[in-house]
């Protein structure tokens, strides 16, 4: 029998200390070690009994969570799982969490926290396990903020031409330790590459607090996809959490439509509606890549658009976070070529300069 995975809970609510130790403690595979109000209380019990993963608030007394976050990255880095309540100006500082290392977001309200949390016990526990598997040495560093001035800061960038917009487009999906990855993979495309639509399993208002800080680092534009958004060169779409993103053709052009539904492959976003409707819209005009991340969401959608004719990669097992989603996509026979984190951007430019195929393959 495998050990448990010991947990400590960092919160200065004493109704979220109480209420998730008794849902965690009821787990057979989990054990709450320790509970602490704020991070120096949690790290004076850590020094005495480690845990494989930290259930952590972000805004505590004392010192504040990304604070400690990036502490115990740097000193010691161990799995985290925030739980935050969901607000506009939490979220910012919430994604600031998830860059600097957080495996997963569980989102609490301000009313009917112990009902809330009591219905959430599964998704809690699940989101425990995840990050228990999850290899941080496979984290990419984190992206410092330059400024990004230039002549632009002055001069407006040139409009594209309509023919230079739609040819060929990037779907991508990911999940746990997506976030740093994401982050990497994205900071490292020119102006000059192909759109990209993307599912990031992340809750309802994280995802444009995440777009606007990536849109900050990257050199490309990156925004959260609003209804009838253009797919452009240069700019990526990043689903809205709590609602689908699919990929629509339109006449020359290809825009996303987002829509709500029930969760798909257990997840609302999807990757598996991206990749569907990808496959469906652009065939080989398309590139699917599948990322690190728990479980098998993408994996269906990716073998679709491979048998549509699109090129799709998977990241490779040695710089996934977690190898779930990449591991399904491959064992389904849908996946051309597994590639490491770092030459992903490499593979999406090689793909917008080739022909109108499968890399590799002759041109039709």
């Amino acid at each position: 029998m495998s050990p448990s995975v010991k947990v400590m809970i960092v919160d200065d609510s004493a109704t979220v200390r109480q209420v998730l130790s008794s849902l965690l403690d009821a787990e057979p595979d989990i054990e709450v070690i320790g509970t602490a109000a704020d991070p120096l209380f949690a790290l004076e019990k850590m020094n005495r009994n480690w845990p494989d993963v930290i259930v952590l608030d972000v805004e505590m007394p004392r010192m504040d969570g990304i604070t400690f976050m990036k502490k115990l990255m740097a000193e010691r880095p161990t799995p985290v799982v925030i739980c935050s309540s969901l607000t506009e100006s939490g979220a910012q500082t919430t994604v600031q969490a998830l860059a600097a290392g957080a495996m997963d977001i569980i989102t609490k309200p301000h009313v009917g926290l112990r009902d809330f949390l009591t219905g959430a016990g599964k998704e809690v526990a699940a989101a425990v396990r995840a990050a228990a598997k999850a290899n941080l040495k496979r984290l990419p560093p984190m992206v410092a903020a330059p400024p990004k001035h230039s002549a632009d800061v002055v001069l407006a960038a040139p409009v594209q031409a309509m023919h230079q917009t739609t040819e060929k487009v990037v779907a991508l999906g990911t999940s746990t330790g997506g976030t740093q990855a994401l982050e990497m993979l994205l900071t490292s495309l020119p102006r000059t590459a192909p759109g990209l639509v993307v599912v990031q399993h992340m809750p309802e208002k994280f995802t444009a607090a995440f777009a606007q800080r990536l849109t900050n680092l990257c050199e490309i534009e990156v925004r959260e996809a609003r209804q009838g958004d253009r797919v452009l060169p240069g700019r990526a779409l990043i689903a809205p959490g709590g609602r689908h993103l699919l990929l629509q053709r339109n006449g020359a052009q290809y825009q996303v439509d987002v829509v709500d539904g029930p969760p798909v492959s257990r997840h609302r976003p999807s990757v598996n509606v991206l990749f569907r409707s990808a496959a469906r819209s652009a065939g080989r005009n398309a590139m699917g890549i599948i990322m690190t991340g728990m479980g098998d969401d993408g994996a269906c959608g990716l073998k679709e658009m491979h048998d549509a004719g699109a090129w799709t990669v998977a990241q490779d097992e040695a710089t996934c976070v977690v190898y779930g989603m990449p591991r399904e996509a491959v064992k389904l026979g849908g996946v051309d070529r597994s590639l490491p984190l770092q030459e992903l951007a490499g593979a999406i430019l090689a793909f917008a300069n080739g022909p109108r195929s499968r890399p590799g393959e002759p041109s039709v």
